[in-house]
C-alpha cells in the first residue's frame, strides 16, 4: 500500500561495529552546558572537563538531533564513537578544526593550537 509504513519489532542499534570510547565528563561550570549528537566532542564548551586527546575525532553515541546535558558541578560517562564521512571537521573553535585523521589519538600529537595538546602525551621517536 502507497505510503505504508512498516514497523520492525527489534530495537535500532546506534552505529553498529563502530568502536565505543567512554570518557568521564565533568562540568566544573556554574551553568548546565548542552552538547549536540555531532558536534566533534573535543569543540565541547571549556567549562566540561575531559581527556580531550581521547576524545580527538569523536562525536557522542546518541541518536541524530539529540543532545546530552552536562549539569553544573557532576560528572558523568558518556558513550563516543569514530565520526564517519571525509573525517573533516570545520573549524568550530580556533585550532579544532580540519583533518581529523592529522592526529591518531592521545598517543600522538594534537594539532598546533589545539587545547588537547596541553593533555596529550609527547610523542618520542
Amino acid at each position: 500500500m502507497p505510503g505504508e509504513v512498516l514497523l520492525g519489532t527489534e530495537p535500532v542499534p546506534l552505529n553498529p561495529g563502530r568502536p565505543v570510547t567512554t570518557l568521564r565528563v565533568l562540568n566544573t561550570g556554574d551553568r548546565p552546558v548542552q552538547v549536540g549528537s555531532h558536534l566533534h566532542f573535543p569543540a565541547a564548551n571549556d567549562a566540561l572537563d575531559f581527556d580531550r586527546a581521547a576524545a580527538w575525532g569523536k562525536r557522542l553515541d546518541v541518536p541524530a538531533g539529540t543532545a546530552v546535558r552536562f549539569e553544573p558541578g557532576v560528572a558523568r560517562e558518556v558513550a563516543l564513537v569514530p565520526l564517519a564521512g571525509a573525517r573533516v571537521v570545520p573549524g568550530l573553535k580556533a585550532g579544532r578544526g580540519g583533518t581529523l585523521d592529522d592526529f591518531a589519538g592521545p598517543h600522538t600529537a594534537a594539532p598546533a593550537g589545539d587545547p588537547a595538546a596541553a593533555s596529550a602525551p609527547e610523542v618520542s621517536s
